[in-house]
């Protein structure tokens, strides 16, 4: 009988015509929606409903992946207190389609933990065998309701998270510059120590140099007052004499700076070449307090905002938790306590049906145990059953054509034997020949 007609038989003049999207639902809860269609409203609205919460946990988790992607892979800064870093649309559109792709994952894989999900024995009465079928389902949907719940948890907190990441970040700030301004002050001690030494240098020539010119003065002020002497105006022998004390000492200091002013030219170089170095150090210590405000505001990461999450809304991240906790494994539990309907039943039937027209079912035995009765199935295929059938049959013919031929040769042989016995009697080599042979 054809499966169609069969079905089309139902009496299905009251049922409205489902929409493409109950249809769509019906698909994201794994049901067949032909078999959907002969189904009455009750079984269409429970699948119709598995297949929404599957269908918004996709649409929470493209959410979740994109805002997650943001954090981590997103330029860092942006935050309420920062929107220095602006982000561009090429970067928008990577991390959307980043996020969408997280979301086929996960509604792909909710598709399937929920369309692979069984009944269990049909009642609303979940045992503990069911429990413990359904324990692999129920751990993965519990993991991705924790991974889904931590991006959405710290954008619903980001004004919070964003106060908290600011101080954060100042404080890191602040703790980076002062390592600099120990690391300055350091290479400028180190500078101002050598620079010290060429300074103490140049004091001393300066100094020589002083002590000469006030030599000079010294000796130009005797040759003023001798020339100023009542009686002795004019420059006189001894006016001479001094002012020849003068010039020598002009020419002395001027043999000074002579010989020194190869090693003064080389002081005041270094001295020079040591402010610029420390005009560097400034300039250095200006590019390392910017970098070290960008290394601060680096401290963005997704752990780090889930762990400021929790640590300012730690009841409502629990909340926001168990809520996600619900929609992954409620239709998994969900399942569990449904009854069977007409749909199931339906599906049921017609997989029974395939089987049966391909040779394979399953039939039930009840044995008396330790612990009381033991249900046993032995599933039974008709196809690998024939073949093992004919196969001993095959098997059987042989050993039976195998032992009559064996007979009329054995019975030919002893005719020979009985005309000429000697024709089967062999002796010395030709025995052993024979033998061997």
């Amino acid at each position: 009988m054809n499966t169609n007609n069969y079905f089309d038989q139902v009496n299905l003049k009251n049922q409205p015509e489902p929409s493409k999207f109950t249809q769509f639902l019906w698909w994201c809860a794994g049901a067949d929606s032909y078999f959907m269609k002969q189904s009455p409203k009750q079984d269409r609205v429970k699948y119709s409903g598995i297949g929404g919460v599957v269908l918004t946990t996709g649409v929470l988790a493209t959410l979740s992946g994109f805002l997650a992607f943001k954090t981590a892979f997103g330029t860092k800064g942006e935050t309420a207190l920062d929107t220095s870093a602006a982000v561009s649309f090429f970067e928008y559109l990577v991390l959307g389609i980043g996020g969408l792709l997280w979301g086929l994952i996960i509604f792909n894989l909710d598709r399937f933990i929920i369309s692979s999900t069984g009944k269990g024995d049909g009642t609303d009465v979940i045992t503990l065998k069911e429990w413990g079928q359904a324990a692999p389902r129920i751990f993965i949907a519990v993991v991705l309701g924790i991974v889904l719940s931590a991006p959405l948890e710290t954008q619903i907190l980001k004004s919070d998270i964003d106060q908290e990441l600011h101080v954060r970040q100042e404080l890191l700030k602040d703790s980076l510059n002062a390592l600099t301004e120990i690391a300055v002050i350091k290479q400028r001690n180190d500078y101002e120590k050598i620079k010290s030494v060429d300074e103490a240098k140049l004091a001393f020539y300066e100094k020589e140099l002083s002590k000469y010119d006030a030599e000079i003065s010294k000796l130009t002020e005797n040759v003023r007052i001798e020339m100023q002497t009542p009686g002795r105006t004019g420059m006189g022998k001894i006016a001479l004499k001094l002012q020849a004390d003068v010039d020598k000492k002009v020419q002395e200091k001027q043999a000074y700076i002579e010989r020194k002013k190869a090693d003064v030219a080389l002081i005041r170089k270094n001295i020079a070449l040591k402010d610029n170095e420390l005009e560097n150090i400034l300039v250095e210590k200006k590019k390392k307090q910017d970098n070290n405000e960008l290394e601060a505001k680096k401290m963005d990461g997704i752990l780090t905002r889930i762990d400021i999450a929790h640590e300012k809304g730690p009841i409502l991240s629990l909340l926001l938790l168990l809520v996600f906790l619900c929609i992954e494994t409620g239709p998994i539990i969900f399942k569990l306590m449904m009854t069977k309907g007409v749909y199931d039943y339906m599906v049921e039937n017609y997989n029974h049906k395939l089987n049966a027209e391909n040779g394979m079912f399953t039939e039930d035995y009840v044995f008396e145990g330790r612990d009381g009765l033991v249900k046993m199935e032995k599933h039974i295929f008709l196809e690998h059953e024939e073949a093992i059938y004919e196969k001993k049959l095959k098997s059987q013919a042989q050993r039976e054509l195998s032992a009559e031929t064996i007979k009329g040769w054995t019975k030919n042989k002893l005719e020979e034997i009985k005309k000429d016995p000697t024709r089967n009697i062999t002796e010395g080599q030709n025995s052993i020949d024979s033998n061997r042979a």
